[in-house]
């Protein structure tokens, strides 16, 4: 059986690649397509340094480091790619991997990260944060969205089995494409962390700094609880997070696995305050035996057991979390390491691997009987 891994684009190792990697050790013989391919060579291991077939946005002007700039321009592309020859297409998507075009005797299957979220439920953020949601610029970004639409939800049917990362997403699926999806949690590497270090009296939050992480949220929080925050990551909001925290706060910017795991394994809690459609590092710290106070929404209601492994709060305010907080420090809960841990082994990568198997395996078998 010939397979085709196809993915949106490939210039880093974050959470969807993790997915793919993990395809590719599944089905190390499957070849790899992308839209572009700009991994340095330090990155390459993940795809087991295979060739990448991409498409002519690779040769478009500036594309290295605009690329995403070339968004109307990838539904064409990503259709033409030609997988004739393969037998299995598996579509790595959070835009539009999963518009490729395939034969009726092809089976074609789907693991889907999101829906493109700027195009649908996200739309209105995303152009108020863009500065896009009027004049002139602003209509034309509209029209693009729309048509994104359009062909989203026309390249839906072209998919025979779905799969998606949480429940959260399978929702979506649904909303968006009525289309069923099996749920496959994407793969955490637990293994990195011990649950059993002593925990010291900091809290911590691990993001990248754009808006709908929410960073500001949390230190804003921490502000007026006067509690000490360890903040790891960086990214375009850097100056006004900067601007915003207090004493109490210290800002380390981006750090290795290493640096990020011995904080995981040491703090008092962990904050994650966003809308995540799985989320990763909630699942990190719980693998390092850390509780995580959480916003109730997306996918940390279906990695955080409230009351066991961590709190929820309710509303997206300085106001919720900081009341989350003075719960959580009044100690009315007893968060076990060992029992959040094994929590957090729900997610790994063995589970993944054995998961996904199993619904291509399935998948394969039902296909042959149409």
């Amino acid at each position: 059986m010939k397979i085709a891994v196809v993915h949106e684009w490939l210039v880093n190792h974050a959470g969807s690649e993790k997915v793919v990697e993990q395809i590719l050790a599944l089905y190390p013989e499957a070849d790899l397509f992308s839209l572009v391919d700009f991994l340095p060579d330090k990155l390459r291991d993940f795809i087991q340094h295979k060739p990448v077939t991409t498409t002519f946005i690779q040769n478009l002007p500036l594309a290295k480091r605009h690329f995403r700039q070339y968004l109307p321009l990838m539904p064409l592309a990503v259709e033409q790619f030609d997988l004739a020859e393969y037998d299995l297409v598996i579509s790595s998507n959070h835009a539009v991997a999963k518009g490729v075009l395939t034969r009726p005797d092809q089976l074609h299957i789907s693991y889907v990260h999101t829906p493109i979220r700027y195009a649908w439920d996200l739309q209105h953020q995303y152009l108020r944060q863009s500065n896009l949601n009027r004049g002139l610029k602003g209509a034309i970004a509209q029209a693009i969205l729309h048509y994104l639409r359009l062909w989203d939800v026309a390249s839906a049917n072209r998919v025979d089995c779905y799969a998606a990362n949480s429940h959260y997403v399978a929702r979506r699926i649904w909303k968006t494409y009525r289309q069923p999806a099996e749920i496959i949690y994407p793969p955490v590497a637990i293994n990195r962390f011990n649950a059993q270090t002593p925990r010291q009296g900091f809290y911590l939050t691990v993001s990248r700094f754009v808006p709908y992480k929410r960073v500001d949220l949390t230190v804003k929080a921490f502000n007026q609880l006067g509690l000490p925050l360890v903040v790891i990551g960086d990214g375009p909001g850097w100056k006004s997070i900067k601007a915003l925290a207090g004493k109490n706060i210290e800002l380390l910017g981006a750090q290795p696995d290493a640096v990020v795991s011995d904080y995981m394994q040491r703090c008092k809690a962990f904050i994650f305050p966003t809308e995540e459609d799985f989320g990763i590092t909630p699942v990190e710290a719980q693998a390092a035996g850390a509780p995580v106070i959480a916003y109730g929404k997306g996918g940390a209601t279906e990695t955080i057991l409230a009351g066991e492994t961590g709190l929820f709060f309710s509303n997206q305010s300085v106001e919720s979390l900081v009341e989350a907080v003075q719960i959580f420090e009044l100690g009315k809960y007893q968060f076990n390491p060992s029992r959040i841990r094994q929590n957090a082994e729900k997610f790994s990568v063995s589970q993944f691997r054995r998961s996904f198997k199993t619904f291509v395996d399935k998948s394969w078998i039902n296909f042959l009987k149409e």
